[in-house]
């Protein structure tokens, strides 16, 4: 019963005619049907989408977590089921990672208020209720590689909170430690890590481990090409 009442309210999110249309991808639409969230969107993309997270904050520019992920990404017509959100007013947006690697967050959005009823149509998307692990490697949202090849540090709460970082090379010798990072927005220039390649980085915040990731450091050059850590083997372009 359970799961019928998530696929009708799902369903509810693809209805035609007499309602606004679906956002097509980057933007998603959020709307409150009885106390469920339901995420939908459209997809237009010609290139194809290997995975796409739902993730939620009680904030609107920080502390997203990722709640679940769809099981068809490169369905035309999609969506997510937020059955047990803690507030009905939280803050979403969706992941949304390319084959080859790069990848796209959508606008941030709060639910509206739907009390409206539709009809449900066929072949509805087949939607993942619990949070799945991650499928290879995600990117850090704090720290990653910036368009102009640089290693960029985003903190956007660094005034008030007491955040450190260390940098280590594939032989885990620490290679940059930055013992208190006062800049919300800090850019490491490749000449600091010595050499191209992957890194991995322990990021503190009060002393305590926030996050353990990697970050890959580019030759010079335009239109390189990021290879994803050893255990995925594939290629991931620069986002």
């Amino acid at each position: 019963m359970h799961k019928f009442l998530i696929l009708l309210l799902l369903a509810s999110a693809f209805a035609p005619v007499h309602t606004k249309a679906q956002d097509t991808l980057p933007k998603i639409s959020a709307r409150n049907i009885d106390g469920r969230i339901i995420i939908s969107w459209r997809n237009n993309y010609a290139r194809p989408i290997t995975n796409i997270n739902i993730q939620r904050s009680f904030d609107s520019g920080k502390n997203f977590t990722s709640i679940g992920s769809v099981l068809n990404p490169q369905n035309k017509e999609n969506g997510f089921a937020d059955a047990r959100p803690p507030y009905t007013k939280m803050y979403y947006r969706v992941f949304v990672a390319f084959e080859g690697g790069s990848y796209v967050y959508t606008n941030t959005t709060r639910p509206v208020k739907d009390t409206t009823t539709r009809k449900i149509p066929e072949n509805l998307t087949t939607i993942v209720t619990d949070p799945p692990k991650p499928l290879g490697w995600i990117p850090s949202k704090r720290i990653f590689t910036g368009k102009e090849s640089y290693i960029i540090i985003n903190l956007p709460d660094a005034a008030v909170k007491k955040y450190s970082v260390k940098f280590f090379d594939e032989n885990d010798k620490l290679v940059i430690e930055l013992s208190k990072i006062p800049d919300t927005y800090l850019t490491l220039e490749k000449v600091n890590f010595i050499h191209a390649g992957w890194f991995h980085f322990e990021l503190y915040e009060n002393g305590a481990l926030l996050e353990k990731n990697k970050c890959y450091v580019l030759k010079d050059g335009k239109n390189q090409q990021i290879p994803l850590p050893v255990e995925q083997g594939k290629k991931n372009r620069v986002p």
